[in-house]
């Protein structure tokens, strides 16, 4: 499936792109007829030119379950900085290192 590039924004970021999609985020059907719309992201980290439905070439992340922004650009913004922090190594679940292959990290 291609990626609708109207949907995905890439940022180019220390020699990795991140890639966020945001998302509306579902209504609860018991929520009332006037609730706002809120919006969560879906991303993944990767080296220029990688497939990312390849198992090993990304690192996906997504919004948080509790996680829901105002517009989707708050969405985008804040999964940017998710991403930077997944390249920076200061995430604490996530890393690049499983895309930098000629690199042994013990582990």
């Amino acid at each position: 499936m291609p990626d609708d590039p109207a949907q995905w924004h890439v940022f180019e970021y220390e020699g990795f792109e991140i890639h966020v999609q945001p998302l509306q985020k579902p209504t609860p059907e018991h929520a009332p007829p006037s609730a706002i719309t809120r919006y969560v992201y879906i991303g993944h980290v990767c080296r220029p030119g990688a497939n990312a439905d390849v198992p090993g070439e990304a690192v996906h992340f997504h919004a948080d379950g509790d996680d829901a922004y105002k517009s989707a650009q708050d969405a985008v913004d804040d999964a940017r900085h998710i991403g930077k922090s997944i390249v920076d190594g200061t995430h604490p679940d996530l890393s690049v290192l499983p895309l930098v292959s000629h690199q042994h990290h013990p582990g």
